[in-house]
């Protein structure tokens, strides 16, 4: 038995309750909301296990009120399970399990709202168990999945199959999408032979394998990763479990990285509410309101010094040092992040496109320094942006897992950058600033 499912298990025998980027705005559905009578969602979650679970939660308590103010409902978190025992339709229209399952003295109440017509979307751990009878209504009937039977390891982005492409949630995706990066779960049921259950999306064959571990690795098989019961108003995600460093609990990946991903979601998420259903693909977010855009040049701004990651002596030769200096709008401080896989990005200088941002001698220690040189596909030389709150991110090196870091938090002129094991400091925190 592995130590991550004991420490389930344990929790599962201690409580019910378990705790659990680039934003893709979605502008096509927004021009609905004028038409759509505003939606209220009330989020559960309890913050209390696993630094994953805890971080997609305070993720998406930021992320969902964005998207609320754009496409038309509102949004609210609680801790307060017990709101759960009072709740009805009328007041809220969407009730949400973020990476949590509601404790025993709600679980009457959850089905009798579920029952007077009321909507619910759950993420990752909230179908979580190890004993369906704890609550069987929502286990087997509900979710339809009986018990928890196997985790993958470690998190990782796959390849999903859009199994019913006829669904408000589904709608204008392409036949594959990729997902964000997550831990995933596996049920002793069959879905697929469940005549309640639609599955929306699963695992794609392409994908296999899925996992870092050898031991907690998939290689084969069938995994339903989003479906609904089709006599409920209801979508389940197996998604919400982000990278984590855990030795200083620092975010490495976004469960919203992903721009398909967040398309169903969304789309879903207003099928919830009652929002008219999108009849095509959501337009391509702009450079201003979306993802980082690949074709835009960025000054890189650190949040603690203010200063701009810069070329020194605006070179362009091999091995030229990485350095922070005072923001002059030169082009030996603009860069463009062009995706490699998986949400990586090389960090190319405006000098010379074909140098990027580089951690010397593919060093994986703290404290190794930056520089430019050639890109040649190598994991130094690609970086992960993580997004953070008020338009800040941090990255991560693809092959060393830390991040781009200003040694000794220096605000001084020349100092050349680094990476550095995540702690989540402004020394480790940049602004993207779009030049013309």
């Amino acid at each position: 038995m592995t130590s991550k499912l004991k420490r389930r298990i344990a929790l599962a025998v201690a409580a019910i309750v378990v705790g659990a980027t680039a934003v893709a705005a979605i502008p096509a559905l927004a021009a609905q909301r004028a038409a759509t009578q505003a939606f209220k969602v009330l989020a559960f979650y309890s913050g209390t296990y696993d630094a994953a679970h805890i971080d997609f939660e305070k993720e998406a308590r930021v992320w969902f009120p964005q998207q609320g103010a754009q496409y038309g409902f509102s949004f609210e978190a609680t801790t307060d399970w017990s709101r759960l025992n009072t709740i009805t339709p009328q007041q809220y229209q969407v009730v949400m399990f973020l990476d949590d399952i509601a404790p025993s003295y709600t679980h009457a109440s959850f089905q009798r709202y579920m029952d007077s017509g009321g909507a619910w979307f759950g993420f990752h751990v909230s179908a979580f168990n190890t004993d369906p009878n704890s609550w069987p209504w929502y286990h087997n009937t509900f979710l339809g999945t009986g018990a928890f039977r196997t985790n993958s390891w470690g998190p990782t982005s796959e390849t999903l199959k859009i199994e019913d492409r006829t669904h408000p949630a589904t709608a204008g995706l392409a036949t594959t999408i990729r997902s964000s990066t997550s831990e995933w779960y596996s049920w002793a049921n069959d879905l697929r032979q469940n005549p309640d259950i639609d599955i929306l999306a699963s695992m794609d064959p392409s994908t296999f394998p899925v996992g870092t571990d050898p031991n907690q690795t998939w290689y084969s098989g069938y995994y339903p990763i989003v479906w609904t019961n089709r006599h409920y108003k209801m979508i389940y995600a197996n998604f919400g479990h982000n990278a984590m460093d855990y030795s200083t609990n620092t975010r490495l990946s976004s469960t919203f990285d992903s721009p398909a991903q967040n398309q169903l979601v969304i789309q879903g998420l207003l099928w919830l509410g009652g929002a008219s259903a999108p009849t095509s693909p959501p337009a391509t977010p702009s450079p201003s309101t979306g993802p980082i855009s690949p074709a835009t040049w960025y000054s890189v701004v650190n949040k603690n010094s203010a200063k701009c990651v810069d070329v020194r002596g605006a070179g362009s030769a091999n091995g030229t040092p990485v350095q922070q200096y005072a923001c002059n709008t030169s082009g030996a401080q603009q860069f463009q992040l062009q995706p490699t896989t998986n949400g990586y990005v090389r960090i190319a200088s405006r000098l010379d496109s074909t140098k990027v941002a580089d951690v010397t001698d593919r060093s994986i220690a703290d404290n190794a320094k930056l520089q430019l040189w050639s890109y040649a596909g190598g994991a130094n030389q690609q970086w992960l942006p993580v997004a953070e709150s008020g338009g800040y991110y941090h990255f991560v090196n693809r092959n060393s897992g830390k991040c781009l870091d200003t040694p000794g938090a220096s605000t001084a002129d020349s100092v050349q950058l680094g990476q550095y094991t995540c702690n989540g400091t402004a020394a480790q925190s940049f602004r993207l600033s779009a030049q013309t």
